[in-house]
């Protein structure tokens, strides 16, 4: 008997596997009848979430965290049976902040500290002119890019909660923000920050790959309770999604899933953009600079679909940093108790093989990320609102 299924999504390349697994028709092989619901904002697709109007989610790690922890919202238990992405965010700067902080700059600006020093300075003659902080628009602040645009400039001596403003915007209404002089800079995903770039309203600063070597983007996300109550369905979504990754992954099908990905109901944007991005092929200034970076994103690639705890633990550990939530050694466990690969193992029939890079984070700054110390973690680094 096929049973119906509703998913919630937001238009970004790293819903591709899910999006790809529906239209190819993986899902409806494993007796599922999906409905793929298009939203725009993170509180919209965790909501329909929680309240049981979606019965899975492409979502935001550290939202699944947050959900399963009960803060910043209700607490609804949350699990990741698959992770849909590895990286795939870039931070994207107006052409006047570009400019100002490759005047500053000191060393090679893809380096993630030379851009950050830069950034400092930049802040710095700001502040002594009496000009107005720089913006910073990212997803969420439970987010991926909340914690990878922290990350880095406070690596560069940059306070993010004193020094500039950080905004809440919706993936979709980053560029359109730039372009209004409403935000100087934003971390989103693709394709985004390839949007601004061809309308010429940005420059592609960093891939997250700059930043951190290995960060956990989004997940196929379930209530705990609706997991162990069907665990057929989430075992079946495992399959194809799995199946939908692998297909991504050929070089050859890259075309065709750009084209299912580009379809108005989908992401809808144009194709070629897509494929960029799924090529790591990215144009980062208008002029029309090319940068390539093979782990721009991972869809399948490395064992990218089984979730890693040690990926869980280092945004628990931003979370803890940035004072959204206190440490905790039963908190961890919980952050870490989201991301699965129990189940990712149980429904692809064997153990996966864990990446030779499963466990690293592979940060630019700072000492390698070990999970059972995150006090130790946490006072390697001199801007934060922990305290210990």
């Amino acid at each position: 008997m096929t049973k119906s299924v509703r998913i919630g999504f937001i238009p970004l390349v790293d819903a591709a596997a899910l999006i790809v697994a529906v239209d190819k028709g993986f899902t409806a092989a494993e007796g599922l009848d999906v409905t793929l619901v298009r939203e725009v904002s993170w509180s919209n697709v965790r909501d329909k979430l929680n309240i049981g109007l979606f019965d899975a989610a492409h979502l935001l790690a550290p939202v699944a965290i947050a959900s399963s922890l009960g803060i910043g919202h209700v607490k609804v238990p949350i699990v990741a049976p698959f992770n849909l992405g590895i990286n795939g965010n870039a931070i994207t700067v107006s052409p006047a902040l570009h400019s100002a902080l490759m005047e500053e700059i000191e060393g090679d600006p893809f380096d993630p500290m030379s851009t950050a020093k830069a950034l400092a300075r930049v802040v710095g003659k700001r502040r002594r002119d009496g000009t107005e902080p720089l913006t910073f628009g990212m997803t969420f602040p439970f987010s991926t890019h909340n914690y990878q645009l922290r990350f880095w400039m406070a690596a560069g001596g940059v306070d993010p909660d004193e020094d500039v403003r950080l905004v809440v915007l919706p993936p979709p209404y980053m560029v359109d923000s730039l372009a209004n002089g409403h935000v100087d800079a934003f971390c989103v995903g693709a394709p985004w920050n390839s949007v601004a770039v061809d309308l010429g309203v940005g420059h592609i600063l960093h891939f997250v790959a700059d930043i951190l070597v290995r960060a956990a983007e989004k997940v196929l996300a379930v209530r705990q309770n609706w997991s162990e109550k069907n665990p057929d369905i989430v075992a079946a979504l495992v399959r194809a999604s799995v199946r939908a990754a692998e297909f991504i992954e050929i070089p050859q099908n890259r075309g065709e899933a750009a084209r299912i990905l580009a379809q108005p109901e989908r992401i809808g944007v144009d194709a070629e953009v897509i494929q960029r991005t799924l090529d790591g092929r990215l144009k980062i200034a208008p002029d029309g600079t090319i940068r390539e970076n093979s782990r721009y994103l991972l869809v399948g690639r490395e064992g990218a679909g089984r979730p890693d705890p040690v990926q869980a633990a280092w945004l628990y550990a931003q979370m803890v940093r940035w004072g959204q939530t206190a440490l905790s050694p039963d908190a961890l466990s919980t952050a870490m108790g989201v991301f699965r690969p129990d189940l990712y193992d149980a429904a692809v029939g064997h153990e996966a093989k864990p990446s030779e890079t499963s466990g690293a984070v592979g940060a630019f700054a700072g000492p390698p990320f070990d999970a059972n110390d995150i006090a130790g973690h946490l006072k390697a680094f001199a801007i934060g609102r922990w305290k210990p």
